[in-house]
Order: structure tokens, then sequence, then C-alpha cells
């Protein structure tokens, strides 16, 4: 039998591939990756963007998704990558989807996608954790405890059942500070602290149960956790921009 083939003339060819960096905010932190992904589709064609597609029988948009956040937990720092059938200005670009899109799922920022895989520049990402009713003092006794040890198991329910994953050695620094609560009143802790990228990913309520189990640190709520950044690391342990070698180009690029 002869193999079938999608009718119609291929996919036009990708001719420039953009970078958007994106933040999830306020209650639309609850929004899950694959709820993302819908609403970002539908801003794509609103926005009317050119997008470029596979081919075959059910042709999909050119977009590659960059370790999205957990459900329920912000971010300054979400990536994506989509490939375009024709050249467009990355600004305009940015504005129009950043407009087609719901408040709390803002574009920051776009760049044209330069040699290099932007997945392999995530070395690591940088959380900010608020601890509803933990004083500092008691944060930090729980992470100097936990920072102690070389390993710590915590138990996730995964598709394929509990698991046990090292909450410890991904974590390459944390520090504590404290922060009124709605600007006044009684103090509560606040974790910064930068993990590096290893699978499976540890979570900020990965390390927020570790510190439960070797000191037991107990929130009064859910604990608020923001992912600042992502992106490489140098060797002082900080976390560069995993644009700079993209906007190197532009600028270097006649």
């Amino acid at each position: 039998m002869a193999r079938r083939t999608p009718d119609g003339p291929p996919p036009p060819p990708v001719v420039q591939r953009v970078r958007l960096r994106y933040a999830k905010r306020g209650r639309l932190r609850f929004t899950s990756h694959r709820d993302f992904a819908r609403a970002f589709e539908r801003a794509l064609r609103r926005a009317e963007v050119p997008m470029g597609y596979s081919a075959g029988f059910s042709p999909h948009p050119k977009i590659s998704y960059v370790g999205a956040a957990p459900t329920g937990m912000a971010s300054e720092a979400e990536y994506l990558e989509i490939g375009l059938a024709r050249e467009v200005d990355v600004t305009a670009l940015r504005d129009a989807l950043d407009a087609a899109l719901p408040d709390g799922l803002d574009i920051i920022e776009a760049v044209v996608a330069g040699p290099g895989s932007l997945p392999e520049r995530m070395d690591a990402s940088a959380w900010r954790i608020e601890l509803p009713g933990v004083a500092v003092d008691e944060a930090r006794a729980a992470v100097d405890a936990f920072l102690a040890r070389t390993e710590v198991g915590v138990e996730r329910l995964t598709k394929d059942g509990r698991r046990t994953l090292d909450a410890r050695a991904p974590v390459l620094s944390v520090t504590v500070s404290g922060a009124a609560v709605g600007g006044i009143g009684a103090v509560h802790a606040i974790l910064d602290m930068v993990v590096r990228q290893v699978t499976p990913t540890v979570r900020p309520d990965d390390v927020v149960a570790a510190l439960r189990d070797v000191a037991g640190l107990a929130p009064a709520g859910p604990p608020l956790a923001v992912r600042l950044a992502q992106g490489p690391l140098d060797e002082d342990g900080e976390i560069g921009d995993p644009f700079a070698a993209d906007r190197h180009q532009a600028r270097t690029t006649p």
C-alpha cells in the first residue's frame, strides 16, 4: 500500500526564531503549563503572528518551552522560543503578544535567537519563598541544619507513584531575611535560594518539605514561591542572563 501524504503544499520554512521571557503573576500563578500553552496559542492568533508550522497531517505551531515553573508558583523568568515564517520586529511582537494575553501572563522581553540551544543555558534557578508565620531566627536555624546535611530525601507523588529525591544536593545557596506581613505587623521569614537544574527538578516545595523533616519547620499557611531568574551559572554561583549571547549576536551582525 502506498504511503499517504498530506494534501496541499508543505508549510513555509522558518526564517526567524524569537526567544521570549514571560511572567506568571498574581492569581495566574495557578495556571498550569497546559493552560498557558493554550492561552499562548490563542494570543499568537489574535496578534496575527506569522508562525511557522510542522509538516504532516496535524501541523503544530513551532513553539519550544523551556522548564516551566510548577503550577501554583509565580515566576518572573519563564522562557520559550517560537519559529516564524517571516521576519518581524521583535519589540512590536512582544507588545502585540503581551496585549493579547490576560493580565498576569506578561511577555517581558523578546530577542532574535542566536546560535546555540536555549535549554542548555539553563543551569540554575533563583527562587524567593515567603514562609507565613515563620520567624526569621527559626528559619535561619532550619536552613543551617539543612545545609549541614549532605543529603535530605523527600517524597514526591508522581504519575508513576511516590518516589524519593534528594532535595539537598542541587541547592547551591540559601539566605534568610524577613519582611513585615502586608508592610506592617509581625515579620515572617523569606528564603532566597539558588537551585541547580537537575532531573527530576527540585522545587521550592521540596525544599520546604526538607526543612520540615530536618528541623520541624512548619509555616502557618502555604508558602509563596516566586522564580526570580533562571539561566547560566558563573564561577561565583551567580545566575547570568540567558539572552546575553543572543544580544551579542544581534550587535555584531551587520
